[in-house]
Formats: structure tokens, sequence, C-alpha cells
């Protein structure tokens, strides 16, 4: 896993705040099939698809101290272990689903394919989620063009493939609709947490946040104050053999 993982920690309580939650519906089409209750969440950061998991056996692994500490506050219960997807803290064959929210990108597909099929039971599933700014819609795409200024701010939609290594089989796909309901500061906190933002200069980060309150400012959706924000969840998921 690439270290620019690391560098949402410095983020973590506004990524715990800000980021959007996963709709029910999208981790239970991820789970289906799942031949027992036994889930791995894999670089599961402050929590976000584990909040999700609580009525399966679930089991969290995060590579970062802080974000990992602030899973272990918010979800006592659960037993979080800090690792990475490349050599995952678990014994052989010992989870029926692995998951991973908004991070299957950033592993190393060389070492941690082979890791994940390792831990997976036969029969066991795998799912990636991202939760993805909905594009199709006019003024999230004029949004997105007012925000990169000429230059790539990635979605996470945009890293989201799924090439399996090994015992896995064909790759399905499915997406989940909803909105989020915001403000114009608070969808600029919810961007603060995201790579792109987190290492560009504060003259970048600033000079994008303010073209976008401009841009906002313009549009009858959001001029207002409150608006709801389209997003979609995007759903890989392949069953190990």
């Amino acid at each position: 896993m690439t270290e620019r993982r690391l560098v949402f920690g410095s983020a973590a309580q506004d990524y715990a705040a800000h980021r959007p939650d996963y709709p029910a519906a999208a981790v239970e089409w991820a789970l289906a099939g799942a031949p027992g209750r036994r889930v791995l969440d894999l670089a599961a950061g402050t929590g976000k698809l584990t909040a999700r998991l609580l009525e399966q056996d679930v089991v969290a692994v995060e590579p970062d101290a802080e974000m990992l500490g602030m899973l272990r506050a918010a979800f006592p219960q659960v037993e979080a272990l800090r690792g990475i997807a490349e050599e995952i803290p678990l014994p052989d064959a010992s989870v029926d689903a692995v998951l991973v929210g908004q991070a299957v990108h950033w592993f190393d597909p060389e070492r941690a394919w082979p890791e994940i099929a390792r831990v997976l039971r036969p029969g066991g599933v795998f799912a990636g989620l991202w939760n993805c700014d909905d594009a199709a819609v006019d003024w999230v795409r004029g949004l997105h063009e007012a925000l990169a200024h000429g230059k790539s701010v990635p979605q996470g939609g945009d890293a989201a493939e799924l090439e399996p290594r090994g015992p896995f089989g064909a790759v399905e796909r499915r997406t989940f609709p909803f909105a989020r309901q915001t403000t114009t500061e608070g969808l600029i906190a919810t961007l603060r947490t995201h790579s792109w933002s987190l290492i560009s200069t504060d003259a970048e980060r600033e000079a994008a946040f303010a073209r976008l309150r401009a841009y906002l400012a313009t549009r009858p959706e959001t001029a207002s104050g409150g608006f709801a924000f389209p997003l979609f969840t995007l759903v890989l998921r392949t069953l190990r053999s």
C-alpha cells in the first residue's frame, strides 16, 4: 500500500466528522452470498464502514495510528488491529468477507491480493466500496470543473477498478444513489479530507476553495445555503473460489 495512505491521519477528526456514510443497501449487497458473519473491514480508517458492520462479527484493520485510535474510541466493542493490506494480521481462512471502503486503489496489488485470498474462506466475498460525487448531475460536474481549474481533482470512482489476482471470480458492479444534506462550508470541510487537498500547498488549496465558494453562490441549487449533494456508492464485488 502506498505511503500516501498515511496523509489521511493528519485529518482524522475531519474525516470522521465530514466524510459521508455508506448506504445500508450498498453494504448489504456487498455482503450478499458471504458464507458467514465474520467480516474484515480492511483499511478501516476512522470506522465509516465499520459503523455499518456492527451487526456482523467484524474485525477492523487500519495502518494509521491516529485513525485507528478514533475507531477504537468510537467502537470499543470492535476488535481493531493495526496493519496493512499487504500484511493482514489475521490467520488463514479466518473471515467470510473482506470489505474495503474508499481504499482499494491505495493497495499494492501484487502483495495485497494474495493476503486477501489467504484470510478469506473459500466462497468468501471481497468488495470495494467508493462514495462518489454524482457528476452526471450538471451542477456537480460544473463544481468539479470550477474546483479543478484545469488540474485533475480525482474523485473516488476515478480509481475504482478491481483486478483480482489469484482465486477470484468475475467482478460484479452496482451503484447506489443517495444525497447528503450539507452547506458550502460543510462541503469544503469534506474536501479538506481528500488526498488531493491534503497534499496541496495552502495557497493551492485555498484558491480552489475560493473558486468553489464563488461557483456555488451562482447556482440556484446551492445559493440559498443548505442543499442536497448528489452522490452514489459504487460497489465492486468478487467471490473467492
